[in-house]
């Protein structure tokens, strides 16, 4: 990499910056956060479209797919299972193809839009006095810089949509009622300790039962029908983008008001997905026959481990395809996903997202730098005693990657590989200490606290 100093310096200006913000408690009108944010985007992406290392999978996934839109072509036929999603972003990359936009800036363009309407987004995740603060900190991330900016990697558009979700689904304030896990569950579990499982299943599912109430429409339904029915077309343009804010989906639902409302959000977060792939026949040349083929690529993802986390003490700190790691690890998410989801219900819903998505990074069996970009929104948004920590020790093990081993041959590059991803294994503990432990309860009364506690948490 041609421009790592200066991208560095950038990077590290940027984290200062953000770390004095938070001490100082600046808070900048947005317009300038969103200028800051704009400014380091449009250089980074500047110093890497002219660089003449390029990453490989933008040059020989990204670019193709793009090429096959412009060809009139499947994307994910036409580049050899390069690209494993619904064609929505080669969609873009098509359109700016034709153009006349060379690739370099073309393939960047698509994430640094999306990462730029990311800082007001976050702002408005996180409300409250400090929400412009929260904006600034996001402009200044080093990791999305490196995401956006450099490796041009798909996740700020799957996380533009999602946290647009969820900024949908909460709406101007706090919900209008009772979220299902503490309203229609909590009087369920209520009725079965005091009458038995019978009487509790006719009290929730009998005539005139809580969930018979639950569903009868409120003098606000029409709005919160709307609200719900849009939450869900974002969440199901983030699922059109990549897979994973699958994860984002239990949160975006408990921001909103009535159970209607989220049936409303379920239903236009699947019928997304559905559109664009009923549609490949007509927007990508997919022949009919070949939809099957177009399924069975986009599920087939390798168990390629070794990268990051616990996997590369098992293989060296290579790539591997290690089927039983692979599997082990995916069961292990998911149980810990459901964990997870048991010990923040009761939190605010955004608090329950960054757990869920920080306890995936802890115990994922692969993963590419770009994932742990997936919680960053929503951490800066709410940030916990240990986030800025983790903010910097995944930005610095990132940064490791992308500026300094981008500078030897391919033989030295594999050797510093082997030790980069084992040395990721120090992360795991930073982001299980990140996991917003002390917000498991939204409900729960504030505990009286002394003049210097106040103060103290009033920069936090």
């Amino acid at each position: 990499m041609d421009y790592a100093v200066l991208t560095g310096i950038v990077l590290v200006a940027g984290v200062l910056s953000a770390l004095v913000a938070q001490w100082r408690d600046w808070r900048p009108p947005l317009a300038v956060a969103i200028a800051v944010g704009v400014a380091v985007r449009v250089l980074i992406m500047y110093t890497s479209a002219i660089d003449s290392w390029q990453p490989v999978d933008f040059v020989e996934s990204f670019k193709p797919a793009g090429e096959a839109v412009l060809r009139g072509e499947d994307p994910v036929l036409a580049s050899e299972g390069g690209w494993h999603f619904l064609p929505t972003i080669p969609y873009v990359y098509g359109i700016l193809l034709w153009l006349g936009i060379p690739w370099e800036y073309a393939g960047r363009l698509v994430t640094v839009v999306a990462d730029i309407v990311l800082i007001p987004l976050v702002a408005k995740l996180a409300g409250g006095p400090k929400a412009n603060l929260r904006a600034l900190q996001y402009a200044l991330n080093p990791l999305a810089l490196l995401v956006a900016c450099v490796h041009g990697q798909v996740e700020p558009v799957a996380l533009v949509f999602g946290v647009a979700a969820f900024v949908v689904a909460r709406g101007p304030g706090a919900p209008e009622r009772p979220g299902i896990t503490t309203d229609v569950l909590g009087r369920a579990r209520a009725g079965l300790a005091a009458h038995g499982l019978k009487a509790a299943v006719v009290r929730v599912l009998g005539p005139g039962g809580l969930l018979h109430s639950a569903l009868k429409p409120g003098p606000d339904d029409r709005a919160h029908l709307k609200r719900g029915a849009l939450a869900g077309v974002l969440m199901g343009l983030a699922l059109c983008a990549k897979s994973w804010p699958i994860w984002l989906v239990p949160g975006m639902l408990l921001l909103l008001p009535s159970l209607r409302s989220r049936i409303a959000a379920l239903f236009t977060t699947g019928v997304v997905p559905v559109f664009f792939f009923v549609t490949l026949p007509v927007f990508a040349g997919t022949a009919i026959d070949e939809l099957p083929k177009v399924i069975d690529t986009i599920r087939s993802i390798r168990p390629i481990v070794g990268e990051y986390g616990w996997t590369p003490w098992f293989t060296g700190g290579d790539w591997a395809l290690r089927d039983d790691l692979a599997s082990f690890g995916t069961n292990l998410i998911y149980v810990c996903v459901v964990a997870a989801v048991l010990l923040w219900h009761r939190a605010d819903p955004i608090d329950m997202t960054t757990a869920i998505l920080l306890i995936f990074m802890v115990v994922t069996p692969r993963l590419g730098a770009q994932y742990l970009l997936w919680f960053m929104p929503f951490l800066v948004a709410r940030p916990t005693r240990f986030a800025w920590p983790a903010i910097i020790a995944v930005s610095l093990w990132t940064g490791y990657g992308y500026l300094y081993m981008t500078q030897f041959d391919t033989d030295t590059w594999w050797h510093l590989h082997s030790l980069w991803s084992r040395a990721s294994i120090v992360l795991l503990p930073i982001l299980l200490l990140a996991m917003p432990w002390g917000r498991r309860d939204a409900t729960a009364p504030a505990l009286p606290r002394s003049p210097e506690q106040a103060k103290v948490t009033s920069v936090a």
